[in-house]
């Protein structure tokens, strides 16, 4: 049977994507490259399934309909990440998350609206 080998790409509509680029390069350090090709260092991606009235992905601020995915960045020092956002100016949720054997969460919103994970896995830092 043939298999998927990893995630491919995620897209996104944005109002500008010059700006969105750019704050995803400056502030979150994801570097697109001119093809909006990123080669990250190895590790695990989560693929989760959430009930279709989760509110856990945030809503969208100009039309308050529930944002229908959530792009997840694993990070190795969830801490430093959300102090280098917040000099930024970066909008970062007040709270962050421990889940036992998975690791640390916390979140940020992009200029567009968009909730992002960021995950420290376990023993990571």
């Amino acid at each position: 049977m043939e298999r998927v080998t990893g995630i491919g790409g995620y897209f996104l509509r944005a109002a500008d994507p010059k700006a969105m680029t750019a704050w995803y390069r400056d502030v979150l350090g994801v570097d697109f490259g001119d093809h909006g090709l990123w080669q990250q260092p190895a590790g695990p991606t989560v693929i989760g399934l959430f009930e279709a009235d989760t509110d856990y992905f945030g809503t969208r601020p100009e039309s308050q309909d529930r944002q229908q995915t959530m792009l997840n960045f694993r990070v190795g020092d969830l801490d430093a990440m959300i102090a280098q956002l917040r000099e930024a100016g970066a909008e970062v949720d007040d709270q962050t998350q421990q889940m036992d054997g998975i690791g640390r969460f916390g979140w940020v919103t992009d200029p567009e609206g968009n909730r992002i994970e960021l995950w420290e896995p376990e023993g990571t830092s």
